[in-house]
């Protein structure tokens, strides 16, 4: 298969029959898209030739003059694609990808030229390319938002164009959003949903070191789960320990009177969700005041926590 390198620096076309390259290193875009529109197109007789002679005898000879032959044809798709804001070499390098990738797969006895069957190679990986790059969060993930994401800019122009809306109108009105809708066959809520995300723009978890201020704020202060965090795991661990065992080990500290009147007092429940007995309801059963109930209850509070620290 053909080597054909585009990037910010030197371009070149290999000599996929050996010796020199076709040419010296390009300089830029201009004279590799003026280099490729010189490689002469195949007649089909040419072209069914070379093909079976990759098919059946994977001659990489005539993969690269398959290849050579159809590269105009990359950087006339490409173009269509700079809309997006991503170098038309890169466009032009995952356009020939595609290209390759349709090469080794054209079968010439299926009656359909090698131009229309690559289309479709190049566009899928220049398709893929815009979707991981344009921006920093993947856009499109099923085939509906792909949809929608590669014709939702030029149907808004159109629908400027048809009503003569001002050009800095950016929204989609509910006519506008049911006829995409219907258009592409995909709900109006995945509609609205893709214009959302195409309108918005890439926002840093974590603000950099030159952003940070006295106003530098980032998502992460509130996304962040601090529930997880390793101390917070073991404070709450420790909690829970103390809740159960640890209470139960300082209530062994009390003698029977003193616990009984804690545990009406803090720990038991009825099934109507109210609590235990009163002071003066303890009063009334150890036939003593409410005032007394009290500090037995304080003094085996304090008894208490001395045992709960000790058994943290």
């Amino acid at each position: 298969m053909t080597n054909t390198a585009v990037n910010s620096g030197a371009l070149t076309l290999a000599n996929p029959w050996g010796g020199a390259s076709l040419m010296p290193p390009l300089g830029n875009l201009d004279a590799y898209i003026s280099a490729v529109n010189r490689f002469p197109m195949l007649s089909l007789e040419e072209e069914q030739a070379f093909a079976r002679r990759l098919k059946e005898h994977n001659d990489l000879e005539a993969a690269s003059r398959l290849v050579l032959s159809h590269l105009r044809l990359v950087v006339s798709v490409s173009r269509k694609y700079l809309g997006y804001g991503l170098p038309h070499g890169d466009l032009i390098q995952e356009g020939n990808i595609g290209l390759m990738k349709a090469v080794k797969r054209f079968d010439p006895d299926q009656g359909v030229r090698l131009v229309s069957y690559a289309l479709h190679w190049i566009k899928a990986e220049i398709h893929e390319y815009i979707l991981k790059n344009w921006r920093m969060v993947k856009m499109a993930t099923t085939k509906a938002q792909r949809k929608l994401f590669f014709n939702l800019r030029s149907m808004k122009q159109g629908f400027k164009d048809d009503t003569n809306a001002p050009t800095h109108r950016d929204t989609l009105t509910e006519e506008q959003i049911d006829s995409m809708a219907r258009t592409l066959n995909v709900k109006r809520e995945e509609v609205i949903e893709m214009e959302m995300r195409m309108a918005g723009g890439d926002v840093l978890l974590d603000p950099t070191p030159a952003d940070e201020g006295e106003d530098s704020f980032g998502p992460i202060a509130y996304l962040s789960d601090a529930s997880h965090e390793p101390t917070a795991l073991m404070e709450s661990h420790q909690r829970d320990v103390l809740a159960s065992d640890g209470i139960a080990a300082a209530l062994e500290e009390l003698d029977a009177r003193s616990r009984r009147i804690v545990e009406e007092r803090w720990l038991k429940v009825n099934d109507d969700g109210s609590g235990g007995m009163t002071l003066h309801e303890l009063a009334a059963e150890y036939q003593v005041s409410a005032e007394r109930i009290r500090q037995i209850e304080a003094a085996a509070m304090k008894k208490m926590r001395k045992a709960l620290a000790a058994y943290a």
